[in-house]
């Protein structure tokens, strides 16, 4: 990052919008009196929209804002947005529109953070530093059936960057299981090779009340497993409120690093995240990163577990529910739930060998 009183030589500031689609130098706005024109572009169903492009120089990514129309589940998660670094043929970004910017479950939300922002809960900002040598591509696809007729965006960067030969490729990865495999932590990241730096991911949580009731769903502990851990993680936390700052359940709250930005407590759905900005994890041969699904039924509803007559366990071994809670006031379960991420690292290479994103039918209900 530059002082905000340096100007370096070489390097040049670009916007791609739809007032100047290939960001070029003095072809901003379609009219010939510079006057307002083309600020949204349609975006039909099946259709392929190419927010930013550039080739044969080297740059930086600054940030990207984009908002739409039909803000809607399904077109949180339908639409598609996917970056590609270096003529790369497989994305290096592959996520659901919604879930990459934070509005995860399909479901928008006013929040702030150090990298990500929906001041309003109606658009779409990140300001993660994207580097490439030698080219960038951005693509917004839209999978669903409906057509959206504005979209709005901004991607802006700067070419002519000299990049440090250490500076690493932007990844994103999303993924959900619905429901979660009880005693299978989570992955927030499967195993990938490389160097690099895992940065942090937004996650969403649909807790199943029909199975659990309105109980606790997270007990389970964030684990990251580093450079050649096959057994055991070289970090674990202690549970998934505590990895993202708070304590004792989950409440609504967005800070720089860390927050719980969506808390239904109604519905009992919820989307949190962690930023490593302030505390970076790095690895240097591989890196997973997991969290468990463990519950926890504490005394008021403990009555109600007996009631349902079901036998809970955790770990291996079967939970005696209220010698577990005489004991402690608490218990611990295992659970499954339907759980989703977007997880944000770097790495040594423009491509990782991660999973495509999986298909609509996954990522929509």
């Amino acid at each position: 990052m530059n002082e905000l009183y340096s100007a370096p030589r070489n390097v040049h500031t670009r916007w791609a919008s739809p007032e100047n689609p290939s960001a070029s130098a003095g072809k901003a706005t379609a009219g010939s009196d510079g006057r307002k024109r083309r600020p949204s572009v349609p975006l039909a169903a099946g259709e392929s929209l190419t927010l930013a492009q550039v080739t044969g120089t080297s740059g930086i990514i600054r940030r990207i804002w984009i908002t739409i129309r039909d803000r809607s589940p399904k077109m949180l998660r339908g639409m598609r947005i996917d970056m590609y670094w270096d003529g790369s043929s497989r994305p290096a970004v592959s996520a659901p529109l919604g879930d990459f910017f934070g509005h995860v479950v399909g479901r928008m939300a006013t929040f702030q953070s150090a990298l990500f922002s929906s001041p309003e809960g109606r658009s779409f900002n990140c300001c993660i530093p994207m580097p490439f040598r030698t080219g960038m591509k951005i693509v917004l696809t839209n999978e669903t059936d409906t057509s959206e007729a504005m979209v709005f965006y901004d991607v802006d960067f700067t070419v002519g960057d000299a990049l440090p030969d250490d500076a690493l490729y932007f990844h994103a990865h999303w993924r959900r299981e619905n429901p979660t495999t009880a005693l299978r932590d989570y992955a927030i990241v499967p195993a990938i090779a490389g160097r690099g730096r895992f940065i942090g991911a937004h996650i969403g949580v649909k807790a199943d009340t029909k199975q659990w009731l309105k109980t606790w769903w997270g007990e389970g502990e964030v684990k990251v497993y580093l450079d050649g851990d096959t057994g055991m993680p070289t970090l674990c936390g202690t549970g998934t409120e505590d990895y993202i700052g708070t304590a004792w359940g989950q409440g609504q709250y967005a800070h720089l690093h860390q927050g719980c930005h969506l808390a239904d407590h109604e519905k009992y759905q919820y989307g949190f995240y962690r930023l490593h900005v302030l505390d970076p994890i790095y690895f240097h041969r591989d890196i997973r990163v997991t969290i468990q699904q463990i519950g926890c039924w504490d005394p008021q509803t403990s009555a109600q577990l007996h009631g349902l007559g079901r036998a809970l366990r955790h770990g291996d071994s079967a939970v005696d529910m209220a010698a577990a809670v005489t004991a402690a006031g608490y218990g611990l379960f295992e659970r499954t739930d339907d759980w989703s991420s977007c997880a944000y690292f770097y790495l040594d290479q423009a491509e990782s060998q991660l999973p495509a994103l999986p298909a609509t039918s996954v990522r929509i209900e």
